[in-house]
């Protein structure tokens, strides 16, 4: 099945594309159980305490990831696309139940929301994986960068393909 293509904006979009020696069906697992996310999403000494997935267009994605002196930093967002082993889309400016966000989730740092996709194809033996995470300001977007968004998501990346190799 091809996927419609993604377009960014250097502007306004933040891109991590690797090729893991991960199969697309162990990727897809480790993004949509709880129980795995909690083990891999986000760079230690970080850890997620929480996690519910609602896995269809309209579901709830929460994390509680909280920081190695245990504060909580919760994230709250909406599936908006789910295609088994393929692509995983949300946003937190949507709740479960397509109910827009008030505002963005303070404890996340950012002064805007944004989108996340994930985008997983087969790649011989293994996947590339794309992550794109999409800002409505050039503001956001820089905010994120300056966040560490390459460091930690390919940290996180790093960490998922450690365990996916256990199962």
């Amino acid at each position: 099945m091809n996927l419609p293509r993604i377009d960014t904006d250097p502007k306004l979009d933040l891109v991590l594309e690797r090729v893991i020696d991960v199969r697309p069906a162990l990727v897809w697992k480790a993004w949509t159980e709880p129980e795995q996310i909690c083990k891999w999403f986000c760079p230690k000494p970080w850890w997620v305490s929480e996690c519910q997935v609602d896995l269809r267009p309209g579901g709830q994605f929460r994390t509680v990831m909280r920081s190695p002196e245990g504060e909580a930093f919760p994230h709250v967002g909406c599936f908006l696309e789910v295609v088994p082993e393929r692509r995983l889309v949300w946003t937190d400016g949507l709740h479960a139940g397509w109910r827009p966000a008030a505002s963005p989730v303070p404890s996340a740092g950012l002064p805007g929301h944004f989108t996340a996709i994930i985008d997983i194809n087969a790649h011989g033996a293994g996947s590339t994986y794309t992550a794109i995470v999409k800002h409505g300001d050039e503001i956001t977007c820089k905010k994120h960068a300056d966040m560490g968004f390459y460091d930690g998501w390919a940290a996180a990346l790093a960490q998922l393909v450690e365990l996916a190799k256990t199962w």
